[in-house]
This record gives C-alpha cells, sequence and structure tokens, in this order.
C-alpha cells in the first residue's frame, strides 16, 4: 500500500497498547508475504515468550510460534512458505479473502475493498504484484490505521470498520485451511497465533459498541 501519510508509531494515546498492536500486524504482513528471511528468523528465534501478565490468552500460541522457529531451520520454513502458498497453478493455500468470500478471486469483495481503500486514500503501489485482498496487505492497512499520525483517518472507528468488513469474515477460513495442511508445520502455529490474535481483535472491537 503506498501514501502521502508518514507512520509514526508514537502518536497514539496508549502509546504502548497500539504500538504493540501495530508490531503484530506488521509482523503477519511480514510472514504471510514472503519467505521467512534470515534477519526475522535470528528475531523470532530469540524472541521473548512470556507476557507481562502470566497466562495472557496470545502468550500460549506466540510461544508455540517462537518454539517452532527454534526447532525448524531456516530452509525448512522457506520451502514449507513455497509449498504451502507458491508452485505453478493453484496453491494449496490461498492467501486472497476473495476465495474464502466469493469462492475465487478478484470477486465483488475485492471491489469493495478497493472502495474502501480509496476513501482512505491508499492504493496498491506499482510495484507489488498481489490484489489489495492479500491477507499481507491488509494487514498492513491496518497496522496504518492503527499507527498513522492522521487521527482522522487512523482511529479507533476506522479500525472496526475496515476490520469488520474485510478481515473478520475470513481470517478463521484461512487459519482452518493452514492447519488442514499436513506439510505445514511452522505455518500451522503461524496459523494458531494468527487466529488468537485475530479473535483479540475482534472482541476489542465488539466492545465498542457495547
Amino acid at each position: 500500500m503506498s501514501s502521502s501519510t508518514a507512520i509514526d508509531f508514537h502518536s497514539q494515546a496508549d502509546a504502548g497498547e497500539e504500538l504493540a498492536r501495530a508490531e503484530v500486524y506488521g509482523l503477519l504482513a511480514e510472514l504471510f508475504y514472503a519467505p521467512l528471511s534470515q534477519e526475522m528468523f535470528g528475531q523470532l528465534r530469540v524472541a521473548v515468550t512470556e507476557a507481562p501478565t502470566a497466562g495472557a490468552f496470545l502468550e500460549s500460541s506466540w510461544g508455540e510460534l517462537v518454539a517452532t522457529s527454534r526447532r525448524l531451520g531456516l530452509a525448512e520454513i522457506q520451502a514449507e512458505f513455497v509449498a504451502l502458498f507458491g508452485g505453478v497453478g493453484k496453491p494449496a493455500v490461498c492467501l486472497f479473502g476473495s476465495q474464502y468470500l466469493a469462492g475465487s478471486l478478484n470477486q465483488k469483495p475485492l471491489v469493495e475493498l478497493r472502495s474502501s481503500l480509496a476513501a482512505l486514500g491508499l492504493e496498491r503501489a506499482q510495484t507489488v504484484l498481489e490484489t489489495e485482498d492479500h491477507i499481507a496487505s491488509l494487514c498492513e492497512v491496518m497496522r496504518y490505521l492503527i499507527a498513522g499520525e492522521d487521527a482522522g483517518v487512523s482511529n479507533l472507528a476506522a479500525q472496526q470498520r475496515f476490520f469488520n468488513s474485510h478481515l473478520r469474515g475470513w481470517v478463521d477460513g484461512l487459519c482452518d485451511a493452514l492447519c488442514a495442511q499436513s506439510q505445514a508445520d511452522f505455518y500451522r502455529a503461524l496459523a494458531g497465533f494468527a487466529r488468537d490474535f485475530f479473535a483479540v481483535e475482534a472482541q476489542g472491537f465488539d466492545l465498542l459498541e457495547a
């Protein structure tokens, strides 16, 4: 995604919590977009797994993701990415929302998404080949809506609308599809963490309406 608005991770009232949410969306975007990099692999292997509050909801699935990154080699994880999401023809697991919402790619959900992005002043960069409904792209938009410095765009109401309209209806389907793949190991752990994180986000947005 491209925008003329710079990102400032310290612009929110509760900077610590908002920074954490933005960072998780950024992490998910990176892990789902391309094979794991050497740099990210190293960061995952030394990541802290204990939450500040014992028994926190994300602690277990995050710990499993970190443990899996420590158990597997980088080449194994990179090969797993290609086996699940790459190759010639239809991939084993699709990363595009339209497939889950409409049964095929480039359907009405993508049109609606592009309308929402245009209203936010966002557009796909010319160098990006994937359509805007790729899970990584949607996570990047959420990161921007949390961390952007323009409060007229980056605010809780905008986050809630975008999440409910373009992520909530299909992310569990993606996680289910990943977990069903026998060759998934690192990405099964990633699916578990993503599912838990999105559940926390959904619950938080529901509380805004209570």
